[in-house]
């Protein structure tokens, strides 16, 4: 049985976590996902999950009545911001499972919080390598976005490349903000994208 604090439909918040695909390419097991890295695509800022938290924490890989897997079927319905069966999957069980949502309803949350963000045009262009500071990295995405907040919004970095944003939002998919989460963002000073491929 899942412990008292990881039950599925009981959390504070949600964080929309997107991606840098690039980045996630050019690490070393990232490069073996043809899906995602191999084709013409050129991925950028895609969704790596939905996830719910708690104002100190978050839940994971709560009991549900849903299967684990996502039938191929729904997950090729997200491809265009999710472009792999294993981050669907993944992303399901882990995260997915402790929203009290079933699988239909758990993404359909998810292309929704996708599609309340603007993402700045110019970083998700990704046409050629950009090194700038994670403040700006936050503060284009807050001036794309009327109401999010320095708060609400954390970059994050693997070594020196940009691998995430992470946004919070309620649990309606208004902008919130989250000191958690804003406290764990990247601590350099410089921070590169690497143009998609």
């Amino acid at each position: 049985m899942a412990p008292a604090q990881d039950q599925a439909g009981k959390f504070d918040f949600y964080v929309l976590s997107l991606s840098w695909s690039p980045t996630f390419c050019a690490l070393q097991n990232g490069g073996r996902n043809e899906q995602q890295c191999g084709g013409n695509e050129g991925f950028r800022f895609i969704v790596h999950g939905l996830w719910p938290q708690y104002e100190k924490g978050y839940p994971d890989f709560c009991q549900t009545r849903e299967p684990e897997r996502v039938p191929r079927s729904l997950g090729q319905t997200m491809f265009d911001i999710m472009p792999s069966m294993g981050l669907v999957g993944h992303q399901w069980r882990k995260h997915g499972s402790c929203t009290g949502l079933n699988q239909r309803d758990y993404f359909a949350k998810v292309r929704e919080a996708f599609g309340r963000i603007r993402l700045p045009s110019d970083l998700s262009r990704g046409e050629t390598s950009l090194t700038v500071s994670t403040d700006q990295i936050e503060e284009r995405f807050i001036a794309a976005n009327p109401g999010m907040s320095r708060r609400g919004i954390a970059a994050s970095c693997e070594g020196k490349r940009l691998e995430e944003v992470r946004i919070c939002l309620t649990k309606d998919l208004s902008f919130r903000d989250c000191p958690e989460v804003d406290g764990d963002g990247c601590k350099i000073s410089q921070i590169t994208l690497p143009p998609a491929q």
